[in-house]
């Protein structure tokens, strides 16, 4: 019965930390490309992200226009979130390994929401032509990735391959340097 308790536990955990991860990252990405902070989506990111992001605000001001109290509450919260993972499943992990695991997961999960942003984007493009509030952020979101490929690729005919090929760089960076970082960071966690 522990073994399924431990497992709830652990679900619960991923969860509600990943929607709050997601959360401040997208804040955090959307102010990085300068989207418009009045649409309706914005406005619910930063009303979810606000209580714990404006306090850490105060204590580390944002720097070189990057908002960098948002970057250690991702930290905190990756940290936690595995600290805590790792405790309902009997582990106790070492700090250092932790902050290398942590590192590589909000790389992981940056990497996730490019991909799926992109694809969101692609899909809307094809059936929601009129005014979306999801299409600008997505837009936005998406143009420095996408945009020196488009750039650089000949024209299909109208057809823009650029969605895949970015998708496709950003699944190798996955499997080449994400990957192997995560399991460095699980291994020194261990000891």
């Amino acid at each position: 019965m522990s073994h399924y308790l431990s497992n709830a536990i652990v679900f619960l955990i991923g969860t509600l930390f990943g929607i709050f991860l997601f959360a401040v990252l997208l804040r955090l990405l959307l102010g990085w490309v300068r989207a418009d902070f009045y649409n309706p989506l914005s406005l619910a990111l930063i009303k979810v992200t606000d209580p714990l992001l404006l306090p850490l605000r105060r204590l580390i001001p944002g720097y070189g226009g990057f908002d960098w109290a948002a970057v250690i509450l991702l930290m905190v919260l990756q940290f936690l979130e595995i600290t805590l993972i790792g405790l309902a499943q009997g582990q106790i992990y070492r700090v250092v390994g932790t902050l290398v695991w942590s590192v590589a997961e909000l790389l992981a999960l940056t990497l996730n929401l490019f991909i799926f942003s992109i694809i969101i984007e692609a899909i809307l493009s094809w059936f929601s032509p009129g005014h979306n509030p999801l299409v600008g952020l997505l837009y936005r979101l998406n143009y420095p990735l996408l945009n020196p490929v488009r750039r650089r690729l000949p024209s299909m005919s109208g057809l823009d391959l650029s969605p895949l090929v970015v998708i496709l760089i950003l699944q190798l960076l996955s499997i080449l340097i994400i990957a192997p970082l995560q399991d460095l960071g699980h291994a020194l966690s261990l000891g």
